[in-house]
């Protein structure tokens, strides 16, 4: 099926208008995608406008005016000089396109708080969006207000999300063990032996360098991490001992974990693939992900009895509140506590 798709207005509500040839197979298909609908008095099929049905209709730049495209490269232009991440320049960068194309037919400069507001009800709620997009948006939005327009968005008068507290997923030493020992591959034992050891994101462990293992000092150097902030790790010495066999058999030139070409690190996607084998080979059904094993090491440290300042300051959280949440699922004292059901 090939179309063309814009933005349309539908009894009040946003709706992406869809184009394309009239022939009864491409009809039925349409027909049953989620509330699609046919408007006789426009002669077209519409859908919800939906960051899904967004990207799966290619509905973007089209909707936005001359000046929402002006500001949303100047809003660009000014994270990237202030040398914010890849993935937080893109995330920003949506984010402020959805609410430009929202009032594509209103000047950036007429935008204010109640406009904010309108959009949040009228577009992230009707649209079931998440609480976490929704906090990104007006994240977006401030921001944008204050460096390029120089006007104060009042956050404390916009609806935002209660945040919820989802507790992080965390597997025992029993399953990391064995997770770890699934692999006969010393390539892919040791990634994944590393990510735990050293509560690392894939991220991390992918933009690793041999350089960055200082041996004499029992340390992994974790340079423009996630916030462009460096940390130092302990490098744990069974760790040490299986890096040294490892580089003696793959001998990486720049990345620690090269992928089959040289110099060019190792594809996130692949790394993925390992851990879903290693599952596989341990018979675990959980739906573990690589984080669940930087989860699963500060939950272990903290049982160990390390201090929750030590383990802020090695996962890299800016703030202590992040890290606390591993107090609610560290089980050591709660499996101290005896139940009432055992007395009757």
């Amino acid at each position: 099926m090939e179309w063309k798709s814009k933005l349309i207005q539908e009894h009040g509500q946003s709706r992406i208008a869809v184009y394309f040839e009239k022939n009864r197979e491409d009809i039925d298909r349409f027909k049953k995608l989620t509330d699609a609908r046919w408007s006789a008095a426009k002669g077209l099929w519409h859908l919800p406008d939906t960051a899904k049905n967004r990207e799966q209709f290619k509905v973007g730049e089209i909707g936005l005016s001359a000046d929402g495209k002006i500001q949303l490269e100047k809003f660009k232009q000014w994270l990237f000089s202030k040398r914010y991440s890849t993935n937080t320049i893109k995330t920003y960068g949506e984010a402020l396109k959805s609410f430009l194309i929202f009032y594509r037919q209103k000047s950036t400069t007429d935008i204010n708080n109640e406009d904010v507001i309108i959009y949040t009800n009228e577009y992230l709620l009707k649209n079931k969006l998440s609480a976490s997009y929704q906090n990104q948006v007006v994240n977006a939005i401030k921001l944008y207000f204050t460096t390029i327009q120089d006007k104060k968005i009042e956050l404390e008068k916009i609806h935002r999300p209660k945040r919820s507290r989802v507790l992080p997923n965390v597997l025992s030493k029993e399953e990391v063990k064995a997770i770890l020992e699934a692999h006969s591959n010393i390539k892919h034992k040791m990634m994944l032996s590393l990510i735990y050891s050293c509560g690392l994101r894939s991220g991390e462990l992918l933009a690793l360098k041999p350089i960055h293992i200082d041996s004499k000092r029992n340390i992994v150097l974790l340079k423009n991490a996630k916030g462009q902030k460096d940390r130092i790790t302990p490098l744990s010495f069974k760790i040490l001992e299986m890096l040294r066999a490892y580089f003696k058999e793959y001998r990486p030139k720049v990345y620690l974990f090269e992928g089959q070409k040289a110099e060019v690190p190792y594809d996130a996607r692949s790394l993925q693939l390992i851990l879903k084998q290693a599952l596989k080979k341990t018979n675990i059904t959980k739906p573990v992900t690589l984080h669940w094993l930087r989860h699963s090491y500060a939950t272990h440290l903290l049982e160990s009895g390390t201090d929750l300042r030590y383990i802020q300051e090695l996962l890299g959280h800016a703030s202590s509140k992040t890290t606390e949440i591993y107090t609610h699922v560290s089980t050591k004292s709660i499996q101290q506590i005896k139940s009432p059901f055992d007395d009757l």
